[in-house]
């Protein structure tokens, strides 16, 4: 009984796993294709083009990288309780997975304004953001691959002590009390 339920668990983890990394896959393509898509408006003046480009950077974002994130995250979110991977690098690596979260919102704001009648995206922004996404995805596969030792002590001793995190934010902010009701 136990190693069947031993079983079904490893048989989930290991699906979870499948759909986690096609899900990124599918999140970091996009987001690499996107401002590829937003750099073509460019070109193109109101007309069937510029309506077609629309279009397809809309599915990119909205129907395939939105969906493909949200599944990512959230098939992320149930490996981390059936692993229990709790280590300084994967602090490390959900810090790298909110940044790239945060861009991609940036890329949706892009979409939001770029396809106005005045909407325009430079070549200086379309390398910023292109490079942001592979430098982050770089270093996203790179901290999962390598898990480095990252000793916290290092830099945050006192921080992980019963208390600590009051003492850090008395320090920081000063006297901070919970208002009551």
């Amino acid at each position: 009984m136990v190693q069947l339920a031993i079983e079904r668990t490893s048989a989930v983890t290991t699906l979870l796993k499948f759909v986690h990394l096609a899900a990124i896959a599918l999140w970091s393509g996009g987001l690499i294709a996107l401002p590829f898509l937003f750099w073509q408006r460019r070109t193109l003046e109101a007309g069937l083009d510029l309506d077609r480009l629309h279009r397809v950077t809309r599915l990119v974002y909205v129907e395939l990288t939105s969906p493909a994130a949200f599944i990512a995250i959230g098939s992320g979110t149930a490996l981390i309780f059936l692993q229990a991977t709790f280590a300084e690098w994967f602090s490390l690596k959900m810090v790298l997975v909110g940044i790239m979260a945060m861009l991609h919102v940036v890329a949706g704001l892009v979409l939001l304004h770029l396809f106005l009648p005045e909407g325009r995206f430079s070549w200086p922004s379309y390398l910023a953001l292109t490079s942001a996404y592979i430098v982050l995805i770089t270093a996203i596969v790179w901290i999962v691959l390598a898990k480095p030792h990252i000793d916290s002590n290092q830099f945050a001793a006192h921080l992980f002590e019963p208390g600590g995190l009051a003492r850090w934010l008395h320090q920081s902010f000063g006297e901070i009390r919970m208002p009551t009701p």
